[in-house]
């Protein structure tokens, strides 16, 4: 009984040599052939987070301080 094996026949196959190996270029490169960028990447501006750490920490201050001033005023 044989055994069919999925795809060709190793001696059925093109571009082999006679001890199986592969002739130059009929196999792709291992990686691509670029390396780099085109151009540098543009760094990006720091206002955006200070002014964003800035109103967090201004909106937690004005909780606070209006849950401080509910206590100061249940003693009253």
């Amino acid at each position: 009984m044989s055994v069919e094996r999925p795809g060709p026949e190793p001696e059925d196959a093109p571009a082999l040599d006679e001890g199986g190996s592969v002739q130059p270029g009929d196999t792709p490169p291992d990686a691509g052939q670029t390396s780099g960028l085109s151009h540098p990447q543009p760094m990006p501006g720091r206002t955006v987070p200070i002014l964003a750490f800035i109103v967090v920490g201004l909106l937690i201050l004005g909780i606070a301080a209006f849950f401080v001033a509910r206590v100061f005023a249940l003693f009253d």
